[in-house]
């Protein structure tokens, strides 16, 4: 009976650098639009929600999670219109994301980018491609390309900011206040946009 191989080093720090990347782009898809819950009050489940439209955006994020959690299966629930849910068990979701069910809202746990993620270029980049995916907007504004990205979350809308610009870009920041609570928050790229773009390989598709 042969004895098991023993995986190098350096393919163990491969295999971990690769599921770190797509952790990154599912921790900047769901602080754009995933929930976290425990409906069964035995596994927590992460639900994101994306517009039937953004196909690939959909396999992507399916793609990414099976890497990170290959054991756990992968639900897709149409919904009204033209929405559908992408979710998954895992008791690992809380740790891996870095906020808690039952302690209210992302707005209200003050939700922010990990450090591992915003000192490592590679990853930051994949995180904007996440956040940018979901909660923002690549458009035409009088013949010029912008991207936006759109929160409600002071701590959120401070990472992004200062992730925009560790990656060589200036972003501005718009503040609307639309009612007692809430400050809706627009982080807008408006100069070298194709470049920011392509850094980050955004596809709103």
């Amino acid at each position: 009976m042969g004895s098991i191989p023993t995986i190098p080093t350096n393919i163990k720090l491969l295999q971990k650098n690769i599921i770190k990347s797509h952790l990154a782009y599912i921790i900047g898809v769901a602080l754009g639009d995933g929930n976290l819950s425990n409906p069964n009050k035995r596994a927590v489940r992460l639900r994101i929600t994306c517009d039937t439209k953004y196909q690939g955006i959909i396999k992507n994020i399916i793609k990414s999670l099976k890497i990170i959690l290959p054991k756990n299966k992968i639900s897709i629930v149409k919904r009204k219109g033209n929405c559908l849910d992408i979710s998954c068990y895992s008791n690992k979701l809380e740790s891996l994301l870095g906020w808690k069910v039952g302690l209210g809202s992302k707005y209200k746990q003050k939700v922010f980018v990990p450090k591992w993620i915003k000192t490592n270029k590679k990853f930051t980049l994949l995180c904007l491609k996440g956040l940018f995916e979901t909660d923002g907007s690549i458009y035409l504004d009088r013949k010029y390309k912008m991207a936006n990205f759109i929160t409600v979350i002071p701590t959120l809308a401070d990472d992004v900011m200062i992730m925009v610009k560790k990656i060589g870009f200036k972003p501005n920041i718009q503040f609307l206040h639309y009612n007692y609570k809430k400050t809706k928050i627009t982080i807008r790229v408006s100069k070298n946009v194709e470049n920011f773009i392509n850094l980050t390989k955004i596809k709103k598709i």
